[in-house]
């Protein structure tokens, strides 16, 4: 079963299991540190960062990429696949192209070892906000119970002005599709086509790759191939992301037919946006 089947499967039995197991030693992990435990048959993130401990489900909710492989800077996990960023402390999504917090699950100390309760989120975490709002990070005792998402007076985190899910853009003109047909003119009519979860439109994300053209059948006209691809193979905006590029393509008069190829090699990464995607999504 792979991952998005198996956090989709998960979702039917979240709450059920609450009891606390012990899944390491708490020397065994660096501070600050990371790695993957198993918990009543669910993977689960574990971080050791100040002395304290967090878990989080090992699911990015942007397309299920393993948080526990991605870089911690902090109280933050950075997907490796594409970049979305989490709180470990609430599970909060602090950046897009994510927009689910993901599930964060109580931690303790106790008898020298780390025990997590998969199934009850902590009392303050965020689960299904767009971003994590102003938490902090507990204070801990060998036997005292640990939030992963408590607050301390002493060691309050101010979330950033980035976190939040950028609003929608205000609606443009559409591109102009009179002059000479050419891949320039064909990415700008492209730039009328934006991602339905982002509001950043396919070219700034970095989803087009190439643009050919071949003559038609009727003279002055020309079929256009457009090689695109996703965020992730899963995307759920794909069809609509191919749909919305024909029909602004075909708008062109020398345009006879459009195609669109999806293309997963090389595979997509947020280096390929460009500043104004990134600007507007909050990644630095």
């Amino acid at each position: 079963m792979n991952r998005e089947l198996a956090m989709a499967s998960m979702s039917g039995v979240r709450g059920v299991m609450n009891e606390f197991q012990r899944v390491l030693d708490a020397d065994e992990l660096a501070d600050p540190g990371k790695t993957l435990v198993e918990v009543d048959g669910e993977m689960i993130a574990l971080f050791h960062i100040g002395g304290e401990f967090f878990a989080l489900d090992d699911v990015c909710t942007h397309d299920g990429g393993p948080l526990a492989d991605g870089e911690l800077v902090g109280h933050t996990i950075a997907c490796p696949r594409h970049g979305a960023k989490f709180d470990v402390r609430s599970g909060g999504a602090l950046t897009m192209p994510a927009v689910r917090a993901t599930r964060a699950h109580r931690v303790k100390l106790a008898d020298g070892g780390v025990w997590v309760a998969v199934g009850e989120p902590p009392a303050s975490a965020s689960i299904g906000g767009a971003a994590a709002s102003s938490s902090s990070a507990p204070s801990t005792s060998a036997a005292t119970e640990q939030s992963a998402a408590s607050v301390s007076p002493s060691a309050s985190a101010e979330t950033p002005a980035s976190t939040a899910a950028p609003a929608a853009p205000e609606p443009q003109p559409a591109a102009e599709v009179s002059g000479p047909l050419s891949e320039e003119r064909v990415r700008e009519m492209l730039k009328d086509v934006k991602d339905p979860e982002l509001f950043v439109n396919i070219v700034d994300l970095g989803l087009i790759y190439g643009v050919t053209f071949t003559d038609a059948e009727e003279a002055g006209k020309q079929r256009v191939s457009v090689d695109m691809t996703m965020t992730s193979p899963a995307c759920p905006a794909g069809p609509q992301l191919i749909a919305d590029t024909k029909r602004v393509v075909s708008g062109h008069p020398e345009v006879a037919d459009v195609e669109v190829r999806i293309v997963m090699d090389p595979p997509w990464t947020p280096e390929r946006m460009t500043d104004e995607a990134r600007d507007q999504l909050g990644i630095f």
